[in-house]
């Protein structure tokens, strides 16, 4: 199996590399843990010396989305969130200590990355640990009837093969989404509730790669803005 089809902790993975299952089985049981700052506060975030995924890496786009969050505060909380592409699960760890916001992590079906951003809760103080998603973008979605006002992400489109499965994913969290009763509630008098997708995305491919996974969305029925400049909201098109 390919496994860097499916998710962005494995973009880096060397799919013509013969590794034992020995040499797998050492390395993945390596562990640094690396102080990280964050605006405001400072994260423990333990990464895998190796991982076969590369679920160790720590994305740049992750500290350029956190300095957009604290300047835009008002997007993030009383939100249902769910991350997608976690890896380390130090974005949602800073938003929950930061906001105290709802949110669920979720990445490739790996036990290891599950169980290691379980480990970053707990060293940095973030108890009971965040629930968690295992889902390969494109497969049927665990949860049939999401409910997450807030889909977020940074610095996943480095995989251009994958932009599909991805799009298919947002495309299903945003058009089947039901909002909770008290959501529901809150939006009464402003009309249907709508969720979006925030993404942060420090480019590091070409432009026109880049824009596949954009007219991508648009093709979909989504529609594209560019809030900052490496922020994005997708959200379905308006009818």
């Amino acid at each position: 199996m390919d496994i860097a089809l499916f998710s962005p902790s494995s973009l880096f993975h060397d799919e013509d590399a013969t590794t034992s299952d020995d040499e797998s089985a050492e390395n993945c049981q390596n562990y640094v843990e690396r102080s990280h700052q964050f605006p405001g506060m400072e994260l423990v975030i333990r990464e895998f010396s190796f991982h076969q995924m590369n679920a160790n890496l720590l994305w740049p786009g992750t500290f350029a989305f956190a300095e957009w969050i604290v300047q835009n505060k008002s997007r993030i909380e009383s939100k249902h969130i769910i991350e997608l592409g976690s890896g380390t699960g130090a974005l949602a760890i800073f938003l929950k200590k930061l906001c105290q916001v709802d949110i669920t992590t979720s990445d490739y079906d790996d036990q290891e990355i599950e169980e290691n951003i379980a480990h970053n809760c707990r060293i940095n103080g973030v108890i009971p640990v965040l629930p968690h998603i295992k889902h390969s973008w494109g497969d049927p979605f665990p949860n049939p009837h999401p409910e997450w006002d807030l889909i977020i992400a940074s610095d996943i489109l480095l995989y251009v093969k994958q932009y599909a499965n991805l799009i298919k994913t947002l495309c299903f969290l945003l058009n089947s989404y039901k909002p909770r009763e008290t959501v529901a509630v809150s939006h009464e008098a402003k009309g249907v509730a709508q969720p979006a997708f925030l993404m942060s995305w420090r480019r590091r491919i070409g432009k026109e790669e880049e824009s596949l996974f954009f007219t991508g969305c648009e093709t979909a029925g989504l529609q594209v803005q560019h809030l900052a400049s490496r922020v994005y909201c997708v959200t379905p098109t308006k009818p």
